[in-house]
């Protein structure tokens, strides 16, 4: 289930054929799921509370992958002497269902697709969509043994209840501590003007979460953060593209300034991918129309692949 190489007697550049994420195969049957990973979109941005758009990242963070599908047969590394995605197969279903303006629907069927992928034994990525898809993506896990939550964000996203509403792109954190099966929470890049008031930062701690900023973990090194996470646990690796600076993605619902920049995120990954294990992953508020460039959905697909790769590559050496 590799993506076409030269060997099948076509160049297949980027710009050539359908879009599916990273030009893998498409899988329409969930129930003939035969892969390593599996990626699906969550197209739902109902939660957002500001800048609307992010229904719009899966189909983008797609065609921007296609820029990594040349045909190579895995992706070298000269730092890491290591060729990651070769010899893997990984697979796009396509998206969940998006009912518009019915969240809960919409959320279960989000749920639904990440369900498929577990009893697959495939690794869930899912590509959002608002935050608020991590809520059901979480939920899909209470059958898997307890997992770690680590978030990469610009915003806490710690809100409990705010006018009745419990399911937005503010809510998935305090939904996740919720989880008997979520043992804590790393909540990396927190900043600036927050989603969360004070009360929430307390909970938060309170409910088993180590929360630091960007300036936090400059200052102690990304080697010093990794440490702070529980060695050897289950990792659900959640990804806000507005944890990155909006120089280098602006291309979100709320951006906010101060953020990471590539490198540090990756070598973040890298270690986690060492430290423990990576059972799931999405990555959200991708909204592409706010960046004409498509820089947003390149970075967002580019961090993907490399973290993919690097989760099969350490699963290899186990």
């Amino acid at each position: 289930m590799s993506r076409n190489s030269y060997d099948n007697g076509r160049l297949n550049l980027p710009f050539v054929g359908i879009c599916t994420f990273g030009k893998y195969p498409y899988v329409e049957n969930w129930d003939a799921i035969e892969a390593d990973v599996a990626v699906m979109g969550a197209p739902f941005d109902f939660g957002a509370q500001w800048r609307s758009g992010a229904r719009m990242g899966p189909r983008s963070v797609r065609e921007a992958s296609t820029l990594f599908a040349f045909g190579h047969g895995g992706a070298y590394d000269h730092e890491d002497d290591v060729t990651y995605l070769e010899d893997v197969r990984i697979v796009d279903i396509g998206d969940a269902d998006i009912v518009h303006t019915d969240t809960l629907k919409s959320h279960a069927n989000i749920e639904f697709g990440v369900r498929k992928i577990l009893a697959a034994g495939a690794l869930p990525v899912v590509i959002g969509g608002d935050h608020s898809v991590n809520i059901p993506c979480i939920n899909a896990f209470d059958d898997q043994g307890p997992i770690h939550i680590v978030q990469i964000d610009a915003h806490l996203d710690f809100v409990d209840e705010r006018h009745g509403v419990r399911f937005g792109h503010g809510n998935p954190m305090r939904r996740a501590a919720e989880k008997p099966y979520v043992t804590g929470l790393s909540q990396i890049g927190i900043r600036n003007v927050s989603s969360t008031a004070k009360d929430g930062y307390e909970a938060a701690r309170a409910m088993g979460s180590d929360i630091q900023s960007v300036r936090q973990v400059r200052k102690m090194g990304i080697e010093a953060m990794l440490e702070r996470i529980p060695a050897g646990a289950r990792y659900y690796l959640t990804i806000d593209i507005d944890g990155f600076d909006p120089s280098i993605a602006p291309g979100t619902g709320t951006p906010s300034h101060g953020g990471f920049l590539y490198y540090e995120v990756l070598e973040l990954i890298d270690g986690l991918a060492k430290r423990g294990e990576i059972v799931g992953i999405d990555l959200v508020e991708v909204a592409p129309d706010y960046d004409p460039t498509g820089g947003t959905s390149i970075l967002a697909a580019q961090l993907l692949l490399n973290t993919i790769g690097r989760v099969l590559h350490q699963r290899k050496l186990r």
